[in-house]
């Protein structure tokens, strides 16, 4: 499935101009064949953006995600976006991922908060493994830090995810994530991953780009640089097989040593 990612922090503090962004960027992937668009952590408030996150967050079925639905079905292209999530008084650091045909497929809730801006403006969720299943591919989704612990995404290859969608919001100094530590992940657990991140300065942070697909063989299948970027590659089910069935990895655990781990 050719998978494109938005690298684009979009427009801080206004759904309605990210909504727009997404639109285009939808029909830009859909033009080039793509069946899946990613975008960043919070890409539809922006992330920076202090209180407002409370003020702009809205329920998974809420009308920004009706917004995206309709982008969706009219481009035929499904999306995976991040926004803060409300639940009656509680916010989350959400992804959703929605069909081609404008169906809400996956909704995700990030499980391990990064620093003190995060923690004082969200609650954790606590669901570790949320797939969907789209055009032959098991989707898994998973937001930013939470790819950083082995155990989150070990988690996803029993589960039998075959394209981890990672929505994120990497700053510097700590680009390695991107370029080191994701495609490893990606060799490691035997998956396809996406990781999608936003770019350039906003509020305190720096935001440092590097948005890529990395496969089973820990190869890049495409890497954006540091500038809003649109980046095409394709997540394939024939390869991820072989790849599987030559690599010993999950075959050869031993989980009866590793209960010290938790």
């Amino acid at each position: 499935m050719r998978t494109a990612l938005l690298q684009s922090s979009g427009r801080p503090g206004s759904t309605v101009e990210n909504l727009k962004v997404l639109d285009e960027a939808a029909g830009r992937a859909a033009a080039a064949g793509a069946g899946l668009l990613a975008a960043p952590e919070m890409f539809l408030t922006g992330y920076a953006i202090g209180d407002d996150i409370a003020r702009l967050a809205e329920p998974a079925d809420g009308d920004a995600a009706d917004a995206v639905a309709e982008t969706a079905a009219r481009h035929g292209i499904a999306i995976a976006y991040g926004y803060p999530e409300r639940d009656g008084g509680t916010v989350y650091n959400s992804a959703q991922l929605i069909s081609a045909d404008g169906t809400r497929l996956a909704n995700y809730r990030k499980t391990h908060l990064f620093g003190c801006f995060e923690r004082d403006h969200f609650t954790p969720g606590d669901r570790q493994v949320v797939q969907a299943e789209l055009d032959g591919l098991r989707i898994g989704l998973m937001i930013c830090y939470d790819v950083e612990f082995p155990e989150n995404v070990r988690a996803h290859a029993l589960a039998g995810t075959d394209l981890l969608l990672v929505p994120t919001a990497q700053m510097h100094p700590f680009q390695f994530v991107a370029e080191s530590v994701v495609p490893v992940r990606a060799f490691e657990n035997q998956m396809y991953v996406a990781y999608v991140n936003r770019v350039g300065a906003e509020g305190e942070f720096e935001f440092v780009g590097l948005s890529t697909l990395a496969g089973p063989d820990g190869v890049a299948r495409t890497r954006a640089g540091r500038a809003e970027e649109l980046v095409l590659a394709d997540a394939d089910p024939v390869f991820l097989a072989a790849s599987r069935e030559a690599n010993p990895y999950l075959r050869d655990r031993r989980p009866g040593l590793y209960g010290s781990l938790v």
